[in-house]
């Protein structure tokens, strides 16, 4: 009995131990490798319809997959990181200006920010003569601001090789994923202690939790930044690419969503007394970038993922905050398997 017992944590230890020294070999890989599964997950329906017209030539039905996804969203994503790389490096260096005073006086002369000028000193007169020192409250706010946005605007231009890089291993990891897919989720599916329906149940939540996401929430999302990108640059606002790409962020609040930059925007086209233009963005914000999301979105969720919007509010947020952009899938798919876990455990352990 007590050799059994040796035996069996000999066996687990050194399971345990070669499982972490493996776990140090992927880690420099894992955000790309999860971006391949998730690729993976998104694409296989057409690749298994590929597989099927080419009558089981699964690694030519793979590479087609892989290739088109690198001819249809890469290079137009490259292309666009080009442009953005440019407009960061031109508002990390207007940033910086501001911050240390230097082109301060240069934005002072504009009339529209005299106009704000003389707004801000009339709410800051009245705040002080309450005890409220909105000044100095809004300078240490700025310069908060600006050590946070500074470095990580350089670190986006600056890590645009190891972006490429992370490309390269995500499609090289898709095409296996996508080839052998099937036959390494059966692999995990018997290590797992569970019945094929529970199985069943935990693989088709994590599947429909990313789909939903992925169209519903990141693709609509990425709609409205794209439409209301091309209406800051058609309309000639600075920075046209990094505001689309802001969109893009604010579209995935519940609350506000894209309206948290074109609103702003519209006011930036007014002050500068440019009234048409900023009509003409009000009007393409209400009609067209916020339609896309009131129709597109429940189109495309449907009823995939029965989460309630503050939930997967905060797990979008929150999975930002701890896993980056990876976070925009991995934070909703977390708490759809957890939901999962939950209606397994009452319906096996809560009679």
């Amino acid at each position: 009995m007590n050799q059994a017992w040796l035996v069996t944590a000999f066996f687990f230890s050194l399971l345990l131990v070669i499982l972490y020294v493996a776990l140090l070999i992927l880690r420099p890989f894992l955000e790309a490798l999860t971006w391949a599964a998730i690729l993976a997950i998104i694409v296989y329906p057409a690749y298994a319809w590929l597989n099927r017209a080419l009558r089981g030539q699964a690694t030519a039905a793979a590479l087609i997959v892989t290739v088109m996804i690198a001819l249809v969203i890469l290079i137009p994503a490259f292309k666009l990181g080009g442009f953005l790389t440019e407009e960061i490096v031109q508002l990390v260096a207007i940033v910086r200006g501001l911050a240390n005073g230097e082109s301060a006086a240069a934005w002072k002369e504009k009339p529209w920010i005299q106009s704000l000028l003389a707004y801000w000193e009339s709410i800051a007169a009245q705040l002080t003569s309450r005890g409220i020192d909105l000044k100095s409250a809004a300078a240490q706010a700025a310069q908060g601001a600006s050590a946070f946005l500074v470095p990580r605007l350089s670190g986006i231009a600056q890590n645009v090789l190891v972006f490429a890089l992370d490309t390269f291993i995500a499609l090289f990891s898709l095409f296996f994923f996508l080839r052998d897919g099937k036959e390494f989720c059966a692999k995990i599916g018997r290590l797992l202690p569970m019945d094929p329906e529970t199985q069943r149940h935990l693989f088709s939540s994590i599947v429909n939790s990313i789909i939903a996401v992925v169209h519903g929430c990141v693709i609509t999302a990425m709609i409205q930044g794209l439409l209301a990108g091309l209406a800051y640059w058609a309309l000639g606002i600075p920075f046209a690419a990094v505001w689309g790409v802001v969109t893009f962020f604010a579209a995935l609040f519940p609350i506000g969503g894209s309206a948290l930059v074109w609103v702003p925007a519209s006011l930036y086209l007014f002050f500068q007394g440019d009234y048409v233009r900023g009509l003409i963005l009000v009007g393409w914000g209400v009609g067209v970038v916020g339609m896309v999301d009131n129709f597109l979105k429940p189109l495309f969720i449907g009823s995939r993922l029965r989460m309630p919007m503050l939930i997967l509010f905060f797990s979008i947020i929150g999975g930002m905050n701890l896993f980056g952009v990876l976070g925009l899938i991995l934070g909703p798919v977390l708490f759809a398997l957890l939901a999962a876990l939950l209606d397994l455990y009452v319906r096996e352990y809560g009679k």
